[in-house]
């Protein structure tokens, strides 16, 4: 799974996904404070550099843990973190992991989201050596469905009140690509 304690960097046509630092503690406070963002995240939008350091650390303890990996998006051109994306939950011994992501709402619609995950999928499947990739979505949460669906995941199946979060208990719809799916995909190299 997670070898070594250097942090990937993944390039794709218009991005790189590299590690998040303190330094982009506002950046990522500028789009997890957003309240369209922060919908379907499970958390309360953010409210405070604290907040966004917070989550930082939380990044670099799955690192450390070899327990996931979250990657911050950026355009090649910028390298301001504009989303994240990556792998959570890891369990080495049955070779799966959930993943998620999250993009700044004046990215969406451009093919940003799909672009990043598309790269965090093929490297979970060749570098992780990961079998399964999970998704955990909420029923309202259809663009991230229609992404998910376009990558080749199966939905199979509603968690009925699986989470607590924001005062509620949320059902999650779950969805996962295996590695024999994914090798049938055309982003497969």
């Amino acid at each position: 799974m997670i070898e070594e304690n250097r942090f990937p960097v993944i390039e794709t046509d218009r991005l790189n996904l590299r590690q998040v630092t303190k330094d982009d503690a506002e950046s990522i406070l500028a789009y997890l404070s957003d309240q369209d963002v922060m919908k379907h995240y499970g958390l309360e939008p953010f409210d405070s550099i604290d907040d966004a350091l917070d989550e930082i650390a939380w990044y670099q303890a799955i690192f450390e843990k070899k327990t996931g990996i979250r990657w911050g998006i950026t355009l090649k051109e910028q390298g301001r973190i504009i989303g994240s994306c990556g792998f959570l939950n890891i369990v080495s011994e049955h070779r799966r992991s959930e993943i998620g992501f999250e993009l700044s709402k004046e990215y969406w619609g451009n093919g940003m989201a799909s672009e990043a995950l598309e790269s965090v999928i093929t490297y979970g499947f060749e570098q992780l050596n990961l079998q399964r990739v999970q998704a955990l979505i909420e029923p309202p949460n259809i663009s991230s469905q229609r992404l998910v669906e376009r990558k080749g995941f199966i939905r199979e199946g509603l968690l009925r009140n699986y989470e607590f979060t924001c005062g509620k208990f949320d059902d999650l719809l779950m969805y996962s690509l295996l590695k024999q799916d994914y090798e049938k995909m055309s982003y497969s190299t």
